[in-house]
């Protein structure tokens, strides 16, 4: 369950996020879902040696760095998407990851870990 909720909890972050923010775009529901999975993959996989290599920063900024972190790899995701994923700039992708950090919490805390003590 865990692969398939983050998936589902980054396609709902995106979307918000793509809403509200004109320098944020998403042409739809599959590029949502489709940038969605490619975030997923990427932080399954690039996001861990990242965190790892930029260990002493990170500790040095407080943790902070990670969003850093978090904003480059939307801008990969971007990257990988092409023209149906837009990003306007470093500075709004740092915002987006904030934000997009905040609504995981969110969503997790509230609505997924609640179900997950039903089963």
């Amino acid at each position: 369950m865990g692969c398939l909720s983050s998936l589902v909890l980054n396609t709902i972050a995106l979307m918000v996020v793509a809403g509200f923010f004109p320098g944020f775009q998403l042409d739809g529901m599959g590029a949502a879902l489709m940038a969605a999975f490619i975030l997923t993959v990427i932080n399954l996989l690039v996001r861990p040696l990242l965190v790892l290599f930029t260990l002493p920063i990170t500790v040095f900024t407080l943790g902070f760095f990670i969003f850093i972190i978090n904003a480059a790899l939307l801008m990969l995701t971007a990257g990988l998407m092409g023209d149906s994923f837009q990003i306007s700039g470093f500075g709004m992708a740092l915002l987006a990851a904030i934000i997009i950090a905040i609504l995981n919490m969110l969503l997790q805390n509230f609505i997924i870990q609640p179900l997950q003590r039903k089963e």
